[in-house]
């Protein structure tokens, strides 16, 4: 582990923060600074990238300790779960330490808001734990990713802060609604009809709604060496049940179909996965896009779940696997 040099900073009057690194484009380079897309994501070490945020001096100066941790070094869409695990092993490792005040953790944007979910029903801290992230590499000519650290240190910071939370392009999200739904712009991020938690205002932050809490599974959740096989497959126009039958016949434990409408699910696939669920298979239905929940009736043959993404859907289902081994 690294730490911010002590003899830069007095004597402790302020916060103290763990900044734990995965990569992702935050940490991203590109050969060329003007190249914004053909990027290699997970290239600057985390104790780097604390070096160029804005405020960094300022808060040393009143008495802040940093410490900084490469956790792992990945572009997102590469996410693992033996990262997740060891992700939520050192945020709980810190978490245990009484004199830390809250964790930022560095992340790619493609899997934020698995992470971010999973973090939040396994751990639901009762002190702030603040993804930070980019959509510009930080070799680029006006990257994105200092001021989201920047941020991500304001909120971590805010007496009172809690929860597992997002912070990108000035807005708090909640680790339980947190979603991508742009692949370019530098306001990728949305919590559908939710909406923030925060605003980041010149270093204030405007609270909108209560800090996310959740009744922690606990690390004991991820213990497992070979976690259960959960796949995503996905309702549309002329879908059949022919993926869901070979999953099944290869030993699939469970299945979130992405569907279409308030849940609907063609004909020909809800066939195949009633088998599924019939066979012992864990079966949720989520939203294929969009925002808002699914509203439940009466003559739905399958679970849903609610307002989750389909990728946050898989978490929700693999932690249930998971905790039911452990049971």
């Amino acid at each position: 582990m690294t730490s911010i040099d002590a003899t830069l900073r007095p004597a402790r009057t302020g916060r103290h923060i763990v900044i734990l690194g995965t990569g992702g484009t935050i940490a991203g380079r590109a050969e060329q600074s003007t190249d914004v897309v053909g990027y290699r994501a997970g290239q600057v070490a985390v104790a780097d990238l604390i070096d160029g945020v804005p405020g960094l001096r300022r808060r040393i100066d009143a008495g802040w300790r940093i410490e900084s941790e490469q956790v792992s070094q990945v572009d997102s869409k590469d996410m693992s779960h033996a990262i997740w695990r060891r992700l939520a092993e050192r945020v709980q490792h810190h978490l245990d330490r009484p004199e830390v005040d809250g964790i930022i953790v560095t992340h790619g944007t493609d899997t934020l808001e698995e992470t971010a979910y999973l973090l939040h029903r396994v751990l639901a801290p009762s002190r702030p734990v603040v993804l930070a992230a980019a959509m510009r590499p930080a070799s680029a000519p006006q990257p994105d990713g200092p001021q989201n650290l920047d941020d991500a240190l304001t909120v971590v910071g805010w007496p009172g802060a809690r929860g597992v939370m997002a912070v990108l392009g000035g807005q708090v999200w909640s680790g339980a609604e947190v979603r991508k739904i742009h692949p370019y712009r530098l306001d990728a991020f949305s919590a559908g009809d939710a909406g923030p938690l925060a605003h980041v205002e010149a270093g204030q932050l405007r609270r909108l709604r209560e800090w996310p809490v959740e009744q922690p599974l606990g690390l004991k959740v991820l213990a497992a060496d070979i976690w259960p096989d959960v796949q995503i497959v996905t309702s549309h126009a002329g879908a059949d049940g022919r993926l869901v039958d070979l999953l099944v016949q290869v030993g699939v434990q469970g299945l979130v179909v992405a569907a279409t409408g308030n849940g609907s699910v063609h004909q020909d696939l809800m066939a195949a996965l009633l088998r599924a669920q019939a066979a012992g298979v864990l079966v949720l239905r989520a939203l294929r896009g969009g925002a808002g929940c699914i509203v439940p009736s009466s003559t739905d043959l399958l679970p849903d779940a609610g307002a989750l993404t389909s990728a946050q859907a898989r978490i929700e289902v693999l932690l249930r696997l998971l905790a039911r081994r452990g049971g």
